[in-house]
């Protein structure tokens, strides 16, 4: 049975099973509904009615996902937490990323349209929720005093970036990324399409260079799991539940 409207949900999401892991532990209450492949855990957490799931790895993945949250779940925000690789010059590995905005760094319908611009909708970056967003900066720091916290752009496409050249490759056409990873970009449409509030962050496993592969599953499990999960639960602690 689908929840009640009356009752506010936040949903959280998590790319890889390492990633969510740690929330999932937080949540004794959940109990487990399965929709389009996927397993959905309602529960609460630190005050709020919270559904968690694995969104699968990849831009139609993460909208599919997404979309049942908001159609079926009810949920009224999301927050998606995992990792990503280092774009800038200025980000190493194990610092955090709080997204602002997200860009799809695949998308190129021109000459019909300008690159990354999705066709029809006028508009390449997608912004995140202002309020979430700086909630989720001030958590970052709090739980995390230790890590360096950046704020910025976010881009996303369906490759898993591990060379040197095409990070600098994105680097150069689109300076001010921060990060790239596999998801953001489409999650942030289908909440652009909704309307509902939704912030991303993400730790960076690597540098998106020849080195990316080098202990990846080792780093999700030892590091961006309990990050993800202090800064959850910082995070949601200081949002308002409503």
């Amino acid at each position: 049975m689908p929840p009640s409207d009356s009752v506010p949900r936040m949903a959280l999401i998590g790319a890889m099973q390492e990633e969510l892991s740690a929330v999932l532990a937080l949540m004794p209450d959940a109990s487990c509904q399965t929709v389009a492949g996927r397993q959905f855990w309602q529960g609460h957490l630190h005050g709020h009615a919270v559904v968690a799931v694995l969104s699968g790895i990849g831009k139609v993945a993460a909208a599919i996902t997404a979309t049942v949250l908001i159609e079926k779940f009810q949920v009224n925000r999301i927050l998606f937490t995992g990792v990503a690789g280092g774009l800038a010059s200025h980000v190493k590995v194990g610092d955090v990323v709080v997204g602002k905005e997200l860009l799809q760094h695949d998308m190129n319908a021109s000459p019909l349209f300008p690159p990354y611009e999705v066709p029809l909708l006028g508009r390449a970056r997608f912004q995140t929720d202002d309020v979430m967003t700086q909630c989720l900066i001030e958590s970052a720091a709090l739980a995390l005093p230790h890590a360096q916290v950046h704020t910025g752009l976010i881009i996303s496409g369906d490759q898993f970036v591990s060379s040197a050249s095409e990070s600098q490759r994105l680097q150069s056409h689109i300076p001010d990324a921060l990060a790239v990873e596999m998801e953001g970009a489409a999650l942030a449409q289908v909440c652009h399409a909704y309307g509902i509030p939704m912030a991303v962050v993400r730790t960076l496993s690597d540098r998106a260079d020849d080195d990316a592969h080098t202990d990846f599953v080792q780093f999700v499990k030892a590091v961006a799991s309990p990050f993800s999960a202090a800064i959850v639960s910082a995070f949601l602690k200081r949002l308002p539940t409503t």
